[in-house]
């Protein structure tokens, strides 16, 4: 009688994939780049690297540094949901001293939405701004030092103006999403000295720096 030696545990990392493992991860991928998370030449890249993974371990790495898609351990943390901000055939308006969270979207129907992150409480290095606008205007008014990407959106008989633009400024304001029949002005604050006090665009008076 030939004895077999026991086998040992598999690691997970080394179990086949599926076909709709692949094409799971496929979607995810195109729902990173739709969130400005990766670039054209990323997600093509990472593709390829998916449709040809064989083990659980190559498809993963293709997600790994990708926040809010691969959480599946539980004693991870909950990424936040976005925070949505709707104008109707209204103006919404943030201004001032509010926390800004790590990712806006944004639904402008005939409305006006104004967004001021000047005086605002950031603390993300990246900010994501999902855009579903439809006539109207959106504007944002950025940091000094801010920089923002704006390839990823969608402008359908529309316009936008950006006088900020892209760069290696912190934070970073990443827009995706789509305008249609729409406007979108994305600038920064401007300001009036008279004596040692600096109007703000918005008419709120600060004390200047020496």
């Amino acid at each position: 009688m030939v004895e077999h030696s026991p086998v040992g545990p598999v690691d997970p990392r080394e179990l086949r994939v599926s076909d709709a493992e692949r094409t799971h991860v496929v979607n995810v991928l195109q729902k990173a780049i739709g969130h400005g998370m990766l670039s054209l030449d990323e997600f093509t890249e990472r593709t390829d690297r998916a449709l040809a993974a064989k083990t659980r371990g190559e498809l993963n790495s293709v997600l790994v540094d990708l926040a809010g898609v691969t959480h599946t351990d539980p004693q991870a943390p909950v990424r936040e949901k976005p925070v949505e901000l709707r104008a109707s055939m209204a103006t919404l308006k943030r201004h001032g001293d509010w926390t800004v969270p790590r990712e806006l979207v944004i639904y402008n129907r005939l409305g006006s939405t104004e967004l001021d992150f000047t005086e605002a409480r950031i603390n993300h290095g990246e900010i994501l701004i999902r855009l579903n606008c439809g006539g109207g205007t959106v504007k944002l008014v950025l940091p000094d030092r801010a920089s923002v990407v704006t390839d990823q959106v969608r402008m359908t008989a529309g316009s936008i103006k950006d006088k900020v633009g892209s760069g290696g400024g912190r934070p970073r304001f990443v827009l995706s999403g789509s305008v249609t029949a729409g406007s979108l002005v994305i600038r920064r604050a401007s300001y009036v000295r008279i004596g040692n006090l600096l109007f703000h665009s918005s008419l709120r008076i600060t004390r200047a720096a020496d």
